[in-house]
């Protein structure tokens, strides 16, 4: 049983783990986006006092000028802190113009809290001793005790030394008791102060949770939202928190940037934070943001703080930089050494290619010839058995012709029959038959190998001058081209076969090349490919 709760809780624990990983990693996408448009807050921002300055113009009256003036103070306390002691000290002059202690109290305690984020923490004492606290009002008492602590937190964060630091630190909590016992306990501003008191008296569970609540009720995209999600964000450090403390300074610093908040520490506290995560690239982005922020802002005390931290990222962010420079190179000659093997490799992958392919054409030229020898192998052997069987045929049947003439001669002898012997030796009738029954059966032995001789070679002629003949019929001109087809080439032997003279059959294979739709040259060659055999 335990091991299935615990291997649950592990399970559990897992998710959580991974999705609260995916959420920081999403805020922080958030985060890089609205500081690189943040030239756009910043001219949203400036366009706000603009307008403010403008309504300023047109105020006649020293009160109205005077609560503008603060409007213009409040955009500009967090933005410029010296534009922001230039209207402080136009309401310096109204307040004495209008002979106004309120005013003039309340435009000091705002020089002294303007001149200390700035690092003027002389000139904010001075103020201070300049102030008559026990003549001023509920409200100015209020806000002389805020400054105050803002102050001593300044100098807290200014200070290098843990001696003065305490000392700073107890007069903190001594002005913080002091503004807390003239504040309603039910109030905002109490609770906010209690939260810090418990987080310095180390209650740091209690002062998370009246936080917490205190978070809970600002508006998103307020000053007093980043303030509160940096509250937050500080208190989770002391717990222990490092997820929701990285969440609610990511928070803090996007709204600070949007808000075009220059003074400010979300920027800092977090590339610190994400530098001991060992994020050093969005730490240096992000502190050189913050270093920009401040020289915005022209603040020597938060760029003092800043140059303690600012150099060992930096320093970090190079180092890391020239290592990925070294792997970089590494890697470009590895990958170079690669690319060499895989061109050499290429290049004799083709060298084989061209050989093969050389190859295989040879093969392929030797294949066709061997092809065309043994379909002319084919075709000599077909022509061999046909004309073997018809030629033994023949020798059978004149034989038998021979034997007939012997029997017939011999009977006209012994019977003395002179003149019926004179008449068989002088008549071809006899001869003319035999020659007409050879080349009726040399006609069929032949278009039995070559069916379609007369139809290929009729497209070798002219369309005139084709020949249309009976079935298993040859004409003179044709047997010429037929014995050509057999490789009979020699004139004589034709000359002979047929009968006829040189002269009779060089005309008629003239006259046939001149009917041909071909080169006379090569008319021959292509009469010798009619009806070649296919295996």
């Amino acid at each position: 049983m335990r091991r299935t709760l615990l291997a649950i809780f592990c399970l559990v624990f897992s998710c959580h783990a991974v999705y609260a990983s995916k959420a920081i990693d999403s805020l922080l996408k958030v985060l890089d986006k609205t500081i690189a448009d943040r030239e756009a807050f910043t001219l949203n921002k400036e366009m706000r006092i603009d307008a403010i300055k403008k309504k300023l113009k047109k105020q006649g009256f020293l009160d109205d000028q005077y609560r503008l003036n603060g409007d213009i103070i409040s955009e500009y306390q967090s933005f410029k802190c010296d534009s922001a002691l230039v209207y402080i000290e136009r309401n310096v002059q109204i307040a004495s113009a209008l002979k106004s202690d309120n005013y003039l109290s309340e435009s000091k305690l705002r020089f002294a809290f303007v001149a200390s984020m700035s690092g003027l923490f002389t000139q904010a004492a001075e103020i201070f001793d300049t102030i008559d606290y026990d003549t001023l009002p509920h409200h100015l008492k209020v806000l002389y005790w805020w400054s105050h602590i803002r102050y001593n937190e300044n100098l807290i964060k200014y200070s290098d030394s843990p001696k003065y630091r305490a000392k700073y630190e107890l007069e903190n909590k001594k002005s913080r008791d002091l503004l807390m016992a003239l504040l309603d306990s039910k109030s905002e501003m109490y609770l906010k102060e209690k939260a810090f008191k418990l987080k310095g008296d180390g209650d740091y569970s209690t002062s998370a949770q009246i936080q917490e609540q205190l978070f809970i009720g600002e508006e998103p995209n307020s000053h007093g939202y980043a303030m509160s999600a940096m509250g937050l964000a500080m208190v989770h450090r002391e717990l222990n928190n490092p997820e929701l403390e990285e969440k609610y300074l990511i928070l803090a610093a996007i709204t600070d940037t949007r808000l075009a908040v220059k003074e400010n520490e979300s920027l800092l506290t977090l590339a610190i934070h994400l530098y001991d995560k060992n994020d050093v690239s969005r730490a240096y982005n992000y502190v050189r943001a913050a270093l920009d922020d401040a020289n915005f802002y022209n603040s020597r005390f938060r760029n003092a703080v800043i140059a303690r931290t600012q150099p060992i990222i930096e320093a970090t962010y190079l180092a890391k930089i020239e290592h990925q420079r070294k792997n970089l190179h590494l890697y470009a000659i590895t990958v170079s050494i690669f690319a060499f093997v895989l061109i050499l490799s290429l290049y004799f992958l083709y060298r084989q290619n061209k050989i093969v392919s050389t190859s295989r054409k040879k093969l392929s030229r030797t294949n066709d010839q061997l092809t065309a020898v043994n379909q002319r192998l084919d075709e000599a052997n077909l022509i061999r058995e046909k004309y073997i069987g018809y030629y033994i045929n023949q020798c059978a049947v004149y034989l038998d012709k021979l034997d007939e003439y012997r029997r017939n001669i011999n009977r006209k002898i012994k019977s003395g029959q002179l003149a019926g012997l004179q008449e068989i030796s002088s008549s071809t009738t006899t001869l003319d038959r035999d020659a007409q029954e050879l080349y009726q059966d040399f006609d069929r032995t032949f278009l039995e190998v070559y069916p379609t001789f007369v139809d290929e070679l009729n497209l070798l002629l002219r369309e005139e001058e084709r020949f249309k003949l009976n079935k298993g019929q040859l004409n003179t001109e044709l047997r010429i081209f037929a014995l050509i087809r057999l490789g009979i080439t020699d004139v004589n032997q034709i000359a002979t076969f047929l009968r006829y003279s040189l002269q009779t059959i060089y005309n008629y294979k003239s006259k046939m090349k001149g009917k041909a739709l071909v080169d006379s040259d090569h008319f021959e060659e292509k009469v010798k490919k009619i009806g070649m055999f296919v295996a």
